[in-house]
């Protein structure tokens, strides 16, 4: 029975793999090509000492409000993350992770009216330190 059993799974296994294309079989990568891939745009940052903890709680929810709430409003933003709940071991306060078009998506992105809104109302005036990291996926 154990010998029919792994006869059939290895048969299955033979078939569905045949099936695949090339580039899907198992233990390949699938990867996209370079200059034509979406995006990445992740900053840490820090807040300002002389903030309260209640008043850098209250920043980190209106930062997280104002920049996840661009989807839709800025070309080609497809995603925006705001993580403003790190463990004790980090040395950042909140991180934006946003996904976009294209590295031109990101440009626009910028320079959009309602992304300085936010940025210069309520990151730019809160925040002591930022570390931006921008890439292709």
């Amino acid at each position: 029975m154990k010998v029919l059993l792994m006869q059939n799974f290895q048969t299955a296994a033979t078939v569905l793999t045949h099936r695949l294309p090339h580039s899907a079989k198992p233990h390949s990568r699938i990867l996209p090509q370079r200059g034509i891939g979406m995006t990445k745009h992740v900053i840490l940052w820090q807040l300002k000492d002389e903030l309260s903890a209640e008043q850098k709680a209250e920043v980190k929810k209106q930062i997280k409000a104002g920049l996840e709430g661009l989807v839709g409003k800025v070309p080609g933003l497809l995603e925006v993350h705001v993580n403003i709940d790190g463990l004790a071991s980090s040395n950042a306060d909140l991180m934006l992770d946003t996904t976009l078009e294209s590295p031109e998506a990101l440009k626009g992105y910028a320079v959009h009216p309602a992304h300085l809104a936010v940025a210069n109302g309520v990151v730019r005036p809160n925040t002591k330190n930022r570390v931006c990291f921008d890439f292709e996926i």
